[in-house]
């Protein structure tokens, strides 16, 4: 047993939310952007995670404002004693990109987005992050036969090479999901994403972070996906979520839907010693539709308690008698004992 594991929690701007969705209009009031910096310490979290444009107010302004606008960011993230832990480029909601950002059949919505890419990298290290996270919402198809696969691939490669030929101190870690809002996404999983890793001109600065829902709705154990990435050493965050099967990305609370299945990532996570580079455990989760506004964090509070509670479990598991059903291959006791364990029985 390794147990190195040392924990800390981030989470985004964007998982304190309004509670509106594609069928219906926001329900609460939007909570301003510094309040929400202060529910941060009060619930113990220690890093924030940035959209380019949650750190400035628009990318699409002359340099030298977008970064004036970085600087007072970090002003204020430091004020609150937090730390950026990445910035994502926000590539999928321009409607440019509508048929993609990276892998478009449109020579002007690849520019667009590498450029926005470059952006992304200049604000990372204003605020003080070396780590860029490319969710590749819109690099897919709706139609098989709308775009080339195998180019689509290669200009996924080309992307990743200019930013880190742009930046030589950057890391790249995808955050790959096999649907939504795509039909069919191109390195659906983290397993594609790895292979790609491998293609681009600095392979050691391009890594993964994986999210449970995003592993579940490709029909993978996130555990599993978990271990796969930290063999190849490039599981550098994770987000850690729920999700009541395979419909949209839901963001429940960490447990909520299979307490088993959570317990299972936190016992990787801390028998692989994550956390020990500085990785966070980075919580995805919305509140409720129907939560009301003065209750509207709490599901950030319960994610992270949540898996405190299961670290509790995985600490005090008996590892000899782990070891013994293995050993037996009697794995019905083996996970008769767990799930005992869980309920506090074992």
């Amino acid at each position: 047993m390794a147990g190195k594991a040392q924990f800390r929690f981030s989470f985004g701007p964007w998982n304190i939310h309004e509670g509106g969705d594609m069928f219906g209009p926001p329900v609460r009031d939007t909570m301003a952007f510094a309040e929400k910096l202060k529910v941060y310490r009060k619930l113990g979290f220690e890093g924030i995670q940035f959209h380019d444009d949650d750190a400035v107010a628009s990318v699409d302004v002359p340099h030298d404002k977008m970064i004036a606008e970085a600087k007072e960011m970090k002003r204020i993230i430091d004020g609150e004693g937090l730390e950026p832990e990445f910035v994502a480029p926000r590539l999928w909601e321009n409607p440019i990109t509508i048929d993609g950002a990276y892998t478009s059949n449109d020579e002007k919505a690849r520019a667009y987005a590498l450029e926005r890419s470059r952006k992304a990298i200049d604000i990372a290290n204003v605020l003080g992050t070396k780590r860029i996270v490319l969710w590749p919402a819109r690099e897919g198809i709706y139609v098989n036969e709308s775009k080339d696969h195998r180019l689509a691939t290669e200009r996924l490669v080309q992307a990743i090479d200019a930013m880190l030929e742009y930046d030589k101190d950057i890391q790249i870690l995808g955050e790959m999901k096999p649907n939504e809002p795509m039909d069919h996404a191109y390195a659906a999983t983290t397993g594609h994403f790895l292979a790609l890793c491998y293609r681009t001109v600095d392979p050691d600065r391009v890594g993964v972070l994986i999210e449970s829902a995003h592993a579940i709705l490709a029909g993978l154990d996130p555990a599993v996906e978990f271990a796969f990435a930290m063999y190849h050493d490039k599981l550098w965050s994770v987000h850690l979520n729920d999700q009541n099967g395979l419909k949209f990305d839901e963001d429940r609370i960490f447990g909520a839907v299979n307490l088993k299945r959570a317990f299972d990532q936190v016992l990787v996570l801390y028998e692989n010693d994550f956390g020990t580079a500085g990785e966070y455990v980075g919580l995805d989760v919305k509140a409720l539709r129907t939560q009301k506004q003065d209750v509207a964090v709490q599901h950030l509070a319960h994610s992270k308690q949540i898996f405190l509670d299961l670290l509790e479990v995985v600490k005090k598991m008996d590892r000899k008698r782990i070891e013994e059903y293995r050993s037996l291959r009697n794995y019905e006791d083996l996970e008769y004992f767990v799930v005992r364990a869980i309920m506090g029985k074992a």
